[in-house]
């Protein structure tokens, strides 16, 4: 299993995050925890989709890495746990790094449940300085 955890989390990394979407059961569970613009408890590979749609608006610049991948269990309850790497370039070049810890559950092989817990600072000060740097948004034009 953690064969195809990583060339799933290799395609996201390169921005196909369908690879991910067409992982999850139609009633995936995900969860990315915290209290911000990105924070999210939702169920369904739409709710799922449009999380991802929400993110590259948000942080275009912004890549998924995968570390490391440890899996456990029998198919029809497999236990995967992923250390990301989140590293990009925010639109006004200001370079962006973070971690990120994933915990999902896969039955045969299909997501159904998936938390991701990234440093939620980070991310908010990333996430308002990009908000800040938008057209319109207030935000001094060099």
């Amino acid at each position: 299993m953690r064969s195809v955890v990583r060339r799933t989390w290799r395609k996201v990394g390169e921005g196909d995050y369908e690879a991910a979407v067409a992982m999850a059961a139609p009633d995936v569970r995900f969860r990315f925890v915290g209290d911000t613009a990105l924070g999210a408890d939702v169920r369904g590979q739409e709710a799922f989709r449009a999380w991802f749609v929400r993110f590259t608006e948000r942080l275009p610049g912004v890549r998924l890495e995968l570390v490391d991948v440890v899996a456990g269990g029998w198919p029809w309850n497999t236990r995967v746990a992923v250390c990301l790497r989140v590293v990009g370039t925010l639109r006004d070049g200001t370079p962006y790094r973070n971690v990120a810890m994933q915990w999902v559950t896969l039955r045969w092989g299909r997501m159904v449940d998936d938390v991701v817990v990234e440093d939620t600072l980070t991310l908010d000060a990333a996430l308002r300085h990009e908000a800040l740097s938008l057209p319109g948004t207030g935000a001094r034009e060099s």
